[in-house]
């Protein structure tokens, strides 16, 4: 098969052209733009925003949350959106990755996409580009980051405590994706976060380089207990992610005394918050009583998942803060 680069495609007569603007990685984002989409996500939509435009929604893997807020914040601007499934596109297996994003860009006016390989994203706008259609592709989860994921708790952390800056979170276990993607936006917004992985799991030094480079590196601790001290967020996710179920049981004893229990709470912030992107493993990386306890804001983050979307589905599409009704009802 070839690899569907070739001569650019440029949009057929009737669909946009331009230059489109992605979300691949939350630095695509700048500080005013983030401020921006969560200033739009604590907004009335603008139902008629999205009038006539389709969205789609691409999942090469299963989604519960992720799924329901992308469709309904489309919906929620008045857009149409189109969930596909991985086998129904057969991305390199029935036709290329660009030919499938020149596909969808012939009928909708965003991609929306969570991939395995995150490569398969810069296909999809390296196809678009060339050509010149002004159809923006957006990240919902890839093996490099999540940066949905974290817009969706910038809002809940800003709702929670009144602004970002100066606020610190904890994060406890696997540097993955979203700890990936949480310090990049953390650097960028003023937000310290200090990360405590068992050895082997940590970020590496280029994205612990990267932080830097956008305003503040990550601190590194060694144990749970030393980065909860004065945290205002402690924050973890599963152990065994998509994909790596044959390192299952070796991944939890590797994880062991990375779990977020009561204990470690109490040694963060009067006032901490724990959260979790879900779905949760009770017991491994966090105590079911921390899950289901007072300092839990997970459901606050689940409803901003929708609501961040919004803010930046309104920010793709020229929505404007200061525009915009008041705020969101909750």
């Amino acid at each position: 098969m070839s690899n569907g680069v070739g001569h650019p495609q440029p949009p057929p007569p009737g669909r946009p052209a331009g230059t489109a603007r992605h979300l691949l990685e939350v630095d695509d984002l700048g500080a005013a733009a983030i401020d921006e989409v969560l200033r739009l996500a604590d907004r009335a939509p603008d139902r008629t925003l999205m009038d006539t435009k389709g969205a789609v929604l691409l999942f090469q893997h299963p989604s519960a949350r992720t799924r329901n807020a992308a469709e309904m914040a489309v919906a929620s601007l008045g857009g149409h959106p189109v969930t596909v499934r991985a086998d129904e596109v057969g991305i390199d297996i029935r036709e290329t990755a660009e030919d499938v994003a020149r596909t969808l860009a012939c009928y909708h006016d965003v991609i929306l996409a969570r991939v395995s390989d995150h490569s398969t994203l810069r296909r999809f706008t390296a196809a678009l580009d060339a050509g010149g259609w002004s159809v923006p592709v957006v990240n919902l989860l890839s093996d490099n980051g999540h940066p949905t994921q974290i817009l969706a708790d910038l809002c809940v952390i800003r709702r929670r405590f009144g602004s970002l800056a100066g606020r610190k979170v904890a994060w406890i276990g696997d540097g993955n994706n979203v700890c990936r993607s949480l310090v990049l936006a953390a650097a960028m917004v003023g937000v310290e976060v200090s990360v405590s992985t068992p050895p082997g799991f940590g970020l590496s030094d280029a994205d612990v380089q990267r932080a830097a480079a956008l305003g503040r590196a990550p601190s590194i601790a060694d144990t749970p207990q030393d980065a909860v001290l004065d945290a205002d967020v402690l924050y973890t996710d599963v152990w065994v992610s998509m994909g790596q179920e044959d390192e299952a049981e070796s991944r939890r004893r590797a994880f062991a005394g990375w779990t977020i229990d009561a204990e470690l709470v109490r040694r963060a912030a009067p006032d901490a918050v724990v959260m979790h992107c879900l779905p949760a493993h009770r017991g491994e990386e966090i105590a079911p009583d921390v899950l289901e306890g007072p300092r839990s804001v997970i459901w606050e983050q689940v409803v901003a998942r929708r609501d961040s979307l919004v803010g930046l589905l309104s920010f793709l599409f020229g929505g404007r803060s200061a525009a915009v009704g008041g705020p969101r009802a909750r």
